[in-house]
């Protein structure tokens, strides 16, 4: 047998659903999760330790796959454990994540003296208070709609820019890129209205 052949008529089932979703095919895809999501979600919960966090965890995997199916090297593995792989990793990633934002936290209400940890806070306290609605509104009509829109669901709306992610169908890293892009536009603009 070849490193590549299947090992038994499962996981020759389990490759063809991945063939299959690589040419688009939605029902192959759900077939997949169907099959895979209830073992998946238990691994991230035993990593993360939080149903949230763990259900976001394996959202992700499954949508890297629908994404990505050419990710999967039938030489490296099985189907299942190439999923279980993409499914622990993001939720190590998860664990340290929070993790980091917890001690940054910390760290913030221990010494004032740190300042904000959103940037958001700061260009608020450098134009001044009495102006502060006014400035950032006028300043959020400048941003492109496509920036303007995560902005206004990350801090008007209060969602995590992974929710952005999934509510918009952008991948993570095109949110966090445009969160990026429009705090730095933000406080050029904000900077500039003090002159």
């Amino acid at each position: 047998m070849r490193v590549d052949e299947p090992a038994d008529l499962s996981e020759a089932r389990d490759r063809d659903l991945i063939e299959r979703i690589r040419r688009g095919e939605e029902e192959a895809f759900r077939g997949l999760f169907r099959r895979y999501a209830p073992p998946a979600l238990g691994l991230a919960k035993r990593v993360v330790r939080e149903a949230h966090l763990a259900e976001e965890t394996v959202q992700e995997a499954f949508l890297s796959v629908w994404r990505n199916p050419g990710g999967f090297d039938p030489s490296r593995g099985s189907v299942r454990s190439w999923l279980m792989t993409a499914v622990h990793n993001r939720a190590v990633d998860a664990v340290r994540r929070e993790e980091a934002q917890r001690r940054r936290a910390e760290d913030a209400a221990a010494d004032p003296d740190l300042g904000p940890v959103d940037p958001g806070h700061s260009v608020v306290e450098e134009i001044g208070l009495f102006q502060e609605r006014v400035a950032v509104r006028e300043a959020l009509e400048k941003l492109p709609p496509e920036q303007r829109r995560v902005i206004e669901l990350m801090y008007f709306g209060g969602q995590s820019q992974s929710r952005i992610s999934e509510r918009l169908g952008l991948p993570l890293g095109t949110v966090k890129s445009r969160t990026l892009l429009a705090m730095r536009r933000l406080r050029a603009e904000l900077l500039g209205m003090e002159r």
